[in-house]
């Protein structure tokens, strides 16, 4: 039996834009089986959309709280989300503000 998909949106505040922080999310994401996108906000957060399991979503949580040696994380919040269709089989990084 498959274990049920779940989305949220993780949204990540501190120094983590031009850091390479989206890309360290893709690469993370993507070991995990986790589909979905990483996307640089106006306001100098990224935010992380992602689809996975809840263990999944728990692990990737944890991961987020790191990033890469650049990056100072200092909060990540986390709302549920809908299943978007588009995002359900890959990972991406967006480039759009």
């Amino acid at each position: 039996m498959r274990a049920e998909k779940h989305a949220k949106r993780f949204f990540v505040s501190g120094k983590v834009q031009g850091v390479g922080y989206r890309y360290f999310v893709m690469d993370t994401a993507e070991q995990m089986g986790i589909t979905g996108y990483a996307k640089n906000l106006a306001d100098g957060r990224v935010e992380v959309y992602a689809i996975g399991t809840s263990a999944q979503l728990r692990d990737l949580a944890r991961q987020l709280q790191g990033g890469p040696a650049l990056a100072c994380v200092a909060d990540v919040s986390e709302v549920d989300a809908e299943i978007l269709p588009d995002f359900i089989s890959t990972f991406s990084v967006n480039y759009e503000r």
